[in-house]
């Protein structure tokens, strides 16, 4: 009996708590990732509505950040920034970019920030390096769907950090968000504001669960991943050689990539 009190007090103790998705991140040192988003929007695996021109299927610009749990570029269910608003809406970064700036500024919450180039069709490859601290072991970055309302991909708090070091790879399927700015059901639909605002939520086989919605594939369990993200540690002995060769599609963007 006194054993098992001991332990039910030590376990109470744990939960109590506060514990932050970085709070234990005890690494020496920084790390750098080479980080290769991979496109797989597909007309095969999207057929609905598939955007084929004016324009067509294409991802926006990747802009990212690395950061400690004191920072949140988006999260699911709850509202999106003026910063996330534009760029889901209009790829434009200038807003979200002060945003990053001025969180670093206020509260030091913020390590760097990347950016990886657009890629003009709905499969494809794009890819940057980022730098990691063990204060702020947290990634977090967006892509837009274009076209689309205010849809986009990205990762929350992604920590790659585990306890005293740094993860070498990891790989994450990505699934589309609504950011809940913009009321449109289809990759098409003219821009139309959601007033009140509503909070950001994961877009599904069957929600909204409408016909018209582009991704409405009601025969569907699960969506198949629109895209994919690969973080792979860089090792010391890799440090300033080039990029690993990456199959990025060779005809131009045609919309601004607004980051670089």
């Amino acid at each position: 009996k006194v054993i098992w009190t001991v332990l039910v007090t030590i376990l109470g103790y744990a939960n109590s708590l506060p514990v932050g998705d970085d709070s234990l991140c005890t690494a020496q040192e920084l790390a750098k990732y080479r980080i290769i988003f991979t496109g797989k929007w597909s007309q095969t695996a999207f057929p609905k509505q598939y955007p084929l021109y004016r324009p067509p299927a294409q991802w926006s610009s990747l802009l990212g950040v690395t950061h400690s749990s004191d920072y949140s570029m988006w999260k699911k269910n709850e509202y999106a920034s003026n910063g996330v608003r534009d760029f889901a809406e209009k790829g434009e970064a200038w807003v979200l970019m002060k945003e990053i700036e001025e969180a670093g500024e206020k509260i030091q919450s913020v390590h760097g920030i990347f950016s990886a180039p657009a890629i003009s069709s709905g499969t494809g490859q794009t890819s940057t390096e980022l730098e990691a601290h063990p204060r702020h072991p947290l990634v977090s970055f967006v892509v837009r769907i274009v076209p689309s309302p205010d849809w986009f991909v990205g990762i929350d708090s992604l920590n790659l950090c585990e306890g005293d070091h740094w993860v070498d790879e990891v790989s994450v399927d990505l699934f589309p968000y609504d950011a809940g700015t913009d009321s449109g059901f289809t990759f098409s639909s003219p821009n139309f504001a959601t007033i009140p605002q509503d909070t950001v939520t994961e877009i599904t086989c069957s929600s909204p669960s409408h016909p018209a919605n582009s991704f409405y594939y009601p025969k569907l369990k699960i969506l198949p991943p629109i895209a994919q993200v690969k973080m792979v540690k860089i090792k010391k002995s890799q440090l300033g050689l080039s990029a690993p060769f990456i199959n990025l599609p060779a005809k131009s963007n045609e919309i601004i990539d607004s980051v670089s």
